[in-house]
């Protein structure tokens, strides 16, 4: 029955949450690198991940594929091991584990324009950083998440989230629509991955092939004339990180609505695969996106 497994999986969570708040953050990253090389592999979801790296990068290697993949498999060990010490990292705190910000003065002009924000990125290095990063930088921002299929689970994590990442935690699918849109129309900005296939999704070129992508964005950005800004996170080494602020997408309005919100996504997309090119190994090949 799912509900044992579920209760097993939270016991086995809880159990190497504890290590890790024993041996501390650098260990815990280590040793979560090593769970994810050698557990990783047991999962069907390599034989997704080696096909979707087929689409992206055509004539790579076996050679090449196996590595990457593996470097895939350590650094989810790796988020994993950090989770519970997400509150070691900053972008302006000195003292923790520093977060290295580029492009700082995206985000001084975007602090103060007057329009709603969507910050968009993909699973890349620590992916729950981007949130705690945009929180830190001033803004107030709401993150769009799905929450876990694990009952027992998912209250640890939004708890983590809520308290060390930023409070304000939007839930994917009609349940947090409506929060959503209050969030957005009172000008406040928005932080959501675009690279998971969603069932509310039109199929896109993504790496040349068409791929389930969301339209939230497009259409905020139609209705609320919110700026679509890429935001980008890349692992240097073990805990240590880059994070990316990039400038606005250019957004063309025309009447043909549904072409607007396809082209818009589009390009969207094509931020998702340039930062993909830019750290291939620290992107989660598992989504199914051509599905």
């Amino acid at each position: 029955m799912k509900i044992i497994r579920y209760f097993l999986e939270f016991i086995l969570v809880i159990f190497f949450f504890v290590i890790f708040k024993i041996i501390g953050l650098k260990l815990s990253s280590d040793f979560g690198a090593i769970i994810g090389k050698y557990v990783g592999p047991l999962f069907r979801k390599k034989i997704i991940a080696k096909k979707n790296i087929l689409i992206a990068f055509p004539n790579i290697d076996e050679k090449t594929i196996d590595e990457m993949i593996d470097n895939m498999w350590k650094n989810i060990g790796r988020i994993f091991g950090e989770y519970i010490h997400i509150n070691k990292f900053s972008i302006v705190d000195k003292k923790k584990n520093k977060i290295v910000f580029v492009n700082k003065n995206n985000a001084e002009i975007l602090n103060k324009n007057n329009k709603p924000i969507v910050f968009f990125s993909g699973h890349f290095a620590n992916f729950e950083l981007m949130a705690k990063c945009l929180k830190e930088l001033g803004f107030n921002i709401g993150a769009i998440y799905r929450p876990l299929n694990n009952i027992f689970l998912n209250p640890i994590m939004e708890f983590i989230r809520k308290k060390y990442i930023c409070p304000i935690q939007i839930e994917k699918g009609p349940a947090g629509t409506k929060k959503l849109i209050k969030h957005i129309a009172a000008n406040n900005p928005l932080a959501l991955m675009i690279d998971q296939r969603l069932s509310s999704s039109i199929r896109v070129p993504f790496f040349n092939q068409p791929a389930t992508t969301t339209t939230t964005p497009a259409q905020l950005a139609l209705k609320y004339d919110a700026l679509l800004v890429p935001v980008f996170l890349k692992r240097l080494k073990k805990t240590h990180f880059e994070f990316f602020i990039e400038e606005p997408l250019i957004v063309k309005s025309t009447n043909d609505y549904d072409k607007d919100i396809f082209n818009i996504t589009k390009n969207m997309n094509k931020k998702i695969e340039n930062f993909i090119k830019i750290d291939s190994t620290c992107w989660l090949w598992t989504h199914d996106r051509w599905k």
